[in-house]
């Protein structure tokens, strides 16, 4: 029952209405009879600054931070954790007594969801598409695993790419080749890759009939990691099946992070398989 002792956690971007994670993190607070209640808020760029001291005004315990404020949100916090530093962008913030500290679980969640499956890091050569805000969380966390780590990105945004293999290269002490993401450059990476990561939205609802990487590229012993989770099955993962590959949805990385900021919040281990099927639910409803 919602009273005054309450704790109330959140997600601040825009748009928010489509988000599934309300019912994933209400459903496992139910679960495990914690009073805590999770709201989405939408918050214009302009009003950032306003909506994270109205989360320290009224004490709201946690919230997720998505698309467009996962970068310009930082300014605002008081501390960063050390892999939220080095990526450059914050998808969860922990209030302690007024105190906010960022952090990305995108990164971790994504390294959860491959380890799941079996998949260990450690010297694997991984293609990476795409430069954007997943990239950035996912090509670093990479990094940090000891992986070998190519990006592959659009001509239109090639020079986001060789920032962003500028920002890791230094850091870990290893070269990141960058390559225009185009067929030639990509039957040239996979024919040595282990694992291939899509951190595009290409193949995201309602463009769910394109694919990053034609099919005859595939291998049976490629590990595919698909951050698109809208469709649950995408067309790059129904193809990589096909081809005798091992898929993961973007399914996975999203309810991975979000438990991981619950543990933050709460202090408590997640319900991550009740979590996973509540998403999966909200998702095959949209799909209809």
């Amino acid at each position: 029952m919602i009273s005054g002792q309450t704790k109330l956690c959140g997600l601040i971007g825009d748009p928010v209405a489509h988000s599934v994670s309300p019912m994933m993190h209400n459903a496992a607070f139910r679960e495990l009879g914690l009073n805590y209640i999770y709201l989405p808020f939408r918050v214009i760029p302009g009003e950032l600054g306003k909506a994270i001291d109205g989360m320290r005004a009224l004490k709201i315990r946690g919230l997720n931070v998505t698309i467009p404020h996962k970068v310009n949100v930082i300014p605002f916090l008081d501390d960063l954790d050390s892999l939220a530093e080095q990526i450059g962008a914050v998808n969860t913030i922990v209030n302690d007594d007024g105190f906010l500290t960022g952090y990305n679980t995108d990164a971790t969640g994504f390294v959860r969801a491959l380890e799941e499956k079996g998949v260990e890091l450690e010297g694997k050569e991984v293609a990476v598409l795409g430069a954007g805000g997943a990239s950035r969380a996912i090509s670093f966390i990479l990094a940090e695993k000891g992986a070998h780590l190519t990006i592959l990105n659009r001509l239109e945004e090639l020079d986001w790419a060789q920032e962003l293999a500028g920002r890791i290269s230094p850091a870990f002490t290893r070269e990141v080749p960058v390559f225009e993401l185009n067929r030639e450059n990509l039957a040239m990476v996979l024919d040595r890759a282990e694992v291939l990561v899509n951190a595009t939205s290409v193949g995201m609802s309602p463009g769910s009939d394109v694919t990053p990487v034609a099919a005859d590229l595939l291998k049976s012993d490629l590990v595919v990691f698909d951050v698109v989770y809208n469709p649950i099955k995408t067309r790059l993962l129904g193809e990589a099946a096909a081809a005798g590959a091992t898929g993961i949805g973007g399914l996975n990385m999203l309810v991975w992070q979000g438990a991981l900021s619950f543990e933050m919040w709460t202090g408590e281990p997640a319900p991550v398989d009740l979590m996973k099927r509540q998403a999966t639910r909200l998702l095959a409803a949209q799909e209809g």
